[in-house]
């Protein structure tokens, strides 16, 4: 990580993680995350979230909070609730006044992060999304995402390539004010839009790897 990808504006970071079954996935992700935040100049906390899962999931991520510290903080749901309640359970739960959420499937690149951060920080933004713009789905994923992204933005003013990626950097006092429901974890700036201007929202070309 170079230190020019950095904001001098101090912050407290918290990295919003829900995940469902992804027992092979908790130590690699975690690891990928401290490297990729490894020189990070800032606090920063894991917030793991596990939504019910029916597989090792929780232990993994107990292992691996045991291996790397008291920074990474683990809420375990009674059941599966989906990813909106899962996303809003560690939101609620985050320290940070800059939180991002991202996907625990390795499709995300932790990599990203700092840069996103920078901007919403020094260019005084509320939310900067993700935007897979090589992204690695099928076109039975891709071609609706495309449609509700153009109808979204006509609807909210908010301009933006890819809503529906979970790789985000928030202000924290906006987004904890929107509460999250049903499935929209995939629509979060739409609903921001109700709470800030859509000019403080904006999007960073990011990662996508196949699953």
């Amino acid at each position: 990580m170079t230190k020019i990808e950095q904001t001098e504006h101090p912050h407290r970071l918290s990295v919003v993680v829900p995940m469902y079954n992804e027992e092979e996935s908790v130590t690699p992700f975690i690891t990928q995350l401290h490297d990729a935040l490894a020189d990070y100049s800032h606090p920063w906390e894991l917030v793991l979230v596990n939504d019910g899962s029916a597989d090792g999931t929780e232990r993994q991520m107990q292992l691996n909070a045991k291996q790397w510290g008291n920074h990474i903080r683990i809420i375990n749901l009674q059941r599966n609730f989906g990813q909106t309640a899962a996303m809003q359970a560690g939101i609620d739960a985050a320290r940070g006044n800059v939180i991002a959420t991202m996907d625990g499937d390795m499709q995300n690149d932790p990599v990203d992060i700092p840069r996103m951060v920078k901007r919403l920080l020094e260019e005084d933004l509320d939310l900067v999304a993700g935007w897979r713009k090589n992204r690695q789905d099928t076109l039975v994923r891709k071609i609706p995402s495309r449609i509700a992204n153009r109808l979204i933005g006509r609807i909210t003013q908010v301009e933006l390539h890819d809503y529906g990626c979970s790789l985000k950097v928030f202000r924290a006092a906006i987004i904890k004010s929107v509460r999250l429901y049903g499935e929209m974890h995939r629509f979060i700036p739409a609903w921001m839009a109700a709470n800030t201007s859509p000019s403080r929202i904006k999007e960073e070309v990011v990662r996508h790897h196949a699953r």
